[in-house]
């Protein structure tokens, strides 16, 4: 979904600074421009920037949020459930997932002895000093923690082997017009 008009903030709102990454609160009565909505997350224009605001705070955009709290049933395998969710994740400046960005590096499911399941993610960023890095894997932890069945996850940020171009799909090359 892309936007352009201008939009008040009903309320004060917690907000993550583009790229940094650094969280600050929007207030209420400022006058912000969704840029981006993907993921459940909206990229926003502030007068100081960029900032990106988490779905549960949607309602300050006027925008109604879906309950956090309820698990998306998994239908078929739970790999491919935890693929799918991971494709609803995007860096607030790129408008690809980050599956088909290529910084999905390892997706491991591990069912253990008391019938938990655990999801461990190795990830990278396209840049080592992105400020955005935690928030975007916390982005992805908490989509792999909203699938059913799901007890723990973790996503850790790696930077071997470094990230470049060749790793984007061919559908997150069409969508940046890099073909």
């Amino acid at each position: 979904m892309q936007t352009k008009s201008d939009i008040t903030l009903s309320r004060d709102c917690d907000a993550v600074q583009i790229p940094s990454g650094h969280p600050l609160v929007l207030p209420a009565g400022m006058s912000v421009v969704i840029t981006q909505s993907l993921g459940g997350t909206f990229t926003v224009a502030t007068p100081g920037g960029l900032a990106r605001i988490e779905l549960k705070d949607a309602d300050a955009l006027g925008i109604d949020p879906k309950t956090a709290a309820e698990k998306v049933k998994v239908e078929g395998s739970i790999e491919e459930a935890i693929w799918d969710q991971l494709k609803t994740v995007f860096d607030p400046e790129i408008p690809v997932n980050i599956v088909d960005l290529g910084l999905v590096y390892d997706c491991a499911v591990v069912r253990k002895d008391n019938e938990t399941i655990s999801v461990n993610v190795k990830m990278t960023l396209t840049a080592p000093g992105c400020g955005m890095g935690p928030t975007i894997a916390a982005d992805a932890r908490g989509k792999i923690l909203s699938l059913e069945g799901i007890d723990e996850a973790e996503v850790e940020l790696v930077w071997d082997p470094p990230w470049n171009q060749g790793m984007i799909s061919e559908i997150g090359k069409m969508k940046l017009g890099i073909l």
